[in-house]
């Protein structure tokens, strides 16, 4: 199970993680670390499933935004969700709770798939480069109205039969412009996978095979009641996932307009 804690201001590992590793860094432990630009990187959200004929199209895409996200503009990720699932075929990767937060972005309106999202608003033509380019444009050139360290440590064995005893350990430092109202501010936390594939045997993709990049793997969220908080998580890597293509995510959100304040994301992290 995982153990989530909130913790006040500067962890004695996060900050000597930083100190150590600068804006980004590895070693052959698999610790590595990154800080937020100054300006606002956009986050991605595609909502997918494998049970949508026309979410293939919308699957590539997104991986294609890798050298963007390196690249510090944004931050891409693929939620499955899961009511599709009846028509044949269960998405492997599809999670209720995706569902719920799509419907939540929809603010009521028909939620549907492929659907993007981009700094919390839809963004219909996202097949569109220039359309997608002037939204993205548009959100880096905003300062961040926060800031997000993240460092990260992948515990693997070397012995194959041994994953289960691999262990994540996590760490998302959060500091605000201003002490937020009650309630006001959620930090989030993610850990997402890239090179997953699925051989479909049923549903609207049957005889495909599918690939999958930025596939959300592990969602959690708490409440930023100061201007300096920290998230941590100490997970094990769970059967099915590889450690060699885990990559981590951060951002923080106004609870109050769904707008992002800042987001992060730190690229596979592993030995």
């Amino acid at each position: 199970a995982m153990t989530r804690r909130l913790l006040p201001w500067v962890p004695a590992s996060l900050a000597a993680a930083l100190a150590a590793l600068g804006s980004q860094a590895a070693d052959a432990a698999s610790r590595c670390a990154r800080h937020s630009p100054a300006h606002t990187v956009a986050l991605v959200e595609l909502y997918t499933s494998e049970g949508c004929s026309s979410c293939p199209p919308a699957d590539r895409w997104l991986a294609s935004l890798a050298e963007q996200q390196a690249a510090g503009r944004l931050v891409s990720l693929a939620l499955h969700v899961d009511y599709w699932d009846y028509i044949g075929w269960r998405d492997p990767w599809a999670q209720s709770g995706f569902t719920a937060r799509q419907r939540q972005l929809a603010k009521g309106g028909t939620i549907y798939t492929p659907e993007v999202f981009m700094g919390q608003r839809e963004l219909r033509r996202w097949y569109d480069a220039g359309r997608f380019q002037s939204r993205l444009d548009e959100i880096n050139r905003q300062p961040a109205r926060a800031d997000i360290g993240l460092a990260v440590e992948v515990e693997t064995t070397r012995a194959a039969t041994a994953r289960a005893r691999a262990r994540i350990v996590a760490e998302a430092r959060f500091t605000l412009r201003a002490t937020p109202p009650t309630g006001a501010v959620t930090g989030v936390l993610v850990a997402y996978e890239d090179g997953l594939a699925s051989e479909v045997e049923r549903g609207e993709n049957r005889g495909s095979t599918l690939r999958h990049s930025a596939v959300v793997r592990r969602w959690e969220s708490a409440t930023l009641a100061n201007e300096r908080q920290t998230l941590r998580w100490e997970i094990p890597v769970e059967a099915g996932w590889n450690p060699q293509q885990l990559g981590f995510a951060a951002f923080v959100q106004d609870a109050r307009n769904g707008e992002i304040l800042q987001a992060l994301a730190l690229p596979t992290c592993s030995s």
